[in-house]
């Protein structure tokens, strides 16, 4: 399957159960873990969605344990980069050198009243904050 075709079968609860699997990153998962982890109604339902994963070659099976044969990066996955097991939000970075950035300025250059100082401390603050907010928000919509 072609990355398009994937991104048109992966979504809602199968999805949910990819992600998982993904930002897990464990070497196999069994069906009740799945069905635990998720909330989901029965590991019936889970055993479902592993199939269907199985199905499309994103996941593999052995002695009853599921494991993930295949990565792809469709939908908000997208917006997360891999760092070793970890998967961390892009903006996640850009929001960390940024705070530290205003972080330094503050404790390196003396704060005033000035023009200057006033200004640098807005546009650090909020860029600070927006970059956050945008990091937060990918981690909310992946585990929606």
């Amino acid at each position: 399957m072609s990355d398009r075709e994937l991104e048109a079968e992966l979504r809602g609860r199968t999805f949910r159960v990819y992600a998982y699997m993904l930002m897990k990153g464990k070497p196999s998962y069994g069906v009740r873990e799945i069905q635990r982890a998720l909330g989901l109604s029965s590991p019936s339902v889970a055993a479902y969605h592993l199939t269907k994963l199985e199905r499309m070659g994103l996941v593999g099976k052995r002695l009853g344990e599921y494991y993930v044969a295949r990565e792809v990066d469709v939908g908000v996955l997208r917006q997360f980069m891999r760092l070793g097991r970890l998967r961390l939000p892009r903006c996640a970075f850009y929001a960390t050198l940024m705070t530290s950035m205003l972080v330094t300025y503050v404790l390196v250059v003396p704060q005033t009243l000035s023009i200057h100082n006033v200004v640098a401390l807005i546009i650090g603050g909020l860029s600070s904050a927006f970059l956050w907010f945008e990091a937060f928000k990918a981690w909310r919509e992946l585990l929606a």
